[in-house]
């Protein structure tokens, strides 16, 4: 307790953040000298190398049966050309199908049906980015009319965050011997270490304007770059 109250003397009122105070709970090692508890975060960037696209066609008829019918027909097409173009099985997946009744309103009168909607949408992986803008025109061509993103994000992480992790822990020990030289001390020992979880932050998918897709010479995709970013709580022995 002397020694705590030392540091807080020092250092003056320290308000330790949520990771770093719930990690004080699960320590049980003891700790001679003085406790320094630092919250650290490492990041790199990274070019995405994945590009999610929904896509689907929506079609309109005056019976059910022939607006699932047509639907069906176009989406087959769509995956015609998705495969035509080396998309793997793996990534294309059905996200939704849908069959909706179709009315006209008038004032003052029951509402009338008109017909119905039927919509099929995919969930398709893009692994060749600089191919993806030639495919979304093929699938334009071939009867899609709903498009949606590209999300783009990063297929396997670990390896950035690694070395994400590896800032983080070498941030935390330089902002520990900075604050032992503060109080002219020395860190002795690394008594904990609590990561809260790596993330890379994904963008929100854009729309895509279809009547400028169906027109455009060559859609593409500009794949950017992506921050990972690894938080820790660490724990530091002083002397």
């Amino acid at each position: 307790m002397r020694n705590l109250t030392l540091a807080a003397l020092l250092l003056g009122a320290v308000v330790l953040p949520s990771a770093a105070a719930a990690q004080q709970s699960t320590i049980n090692q003891t700790i001679a000298g003085t406790r320094l508890d630092i919250s650290a975060t490492g990041e790199v960037t990274r070019v995405p190398d994945i590009a999610i696209v929904s896509t689907g066609v929506v079609t309109k008829a005056s019976t059910a049966r022939a607006a699932i019918q047509q639907a069906a027909a176009r989406m087959a097409r769509v995956r015609t050309a998705l495969k035509a173009a080396g998309v793997e099985d793996r990534d294309i997946q059905t996200s939704s199908l849908n069959l909706n009744p179709e009315y006209r309103y008038v004032n003052n009168q029951p509402p009338q049906l008109t017909g119905y909607s039927a919509s099929n949408q995919l969930t398709v992986r893009f692994r060749d980015l600089g191919n993806a803008g030639t495919i979304i025109d093929a699938l334009v061509a071939e009867g899609a009319n709903q498009i949606n993103g590209p999300t783009l994000t990063i297929d396997k992480p670990e390896a950035a965050l690694d070395e994400a992790r590896a800032r983080a822990v070498a941030t935390g020990r330089a902002r520990a011997d900075l604050y032992a030289r503060a109080m002219g001390l020395r860190v002795v020992r690394i008594v904990a270490i609590s990561e809260s979880g790596g993330s890379f932050p994904v963008p929100p998918p854009m729309p895509v304007m279809m009547e400028a897709r169906a027109q455009a010479a060559s859609s593409k995709i500009d794949p950017g770059e992506q921050k990972l970013q690894v938080n820790l709580a660490m724990t530091f022995e002083l002397q």
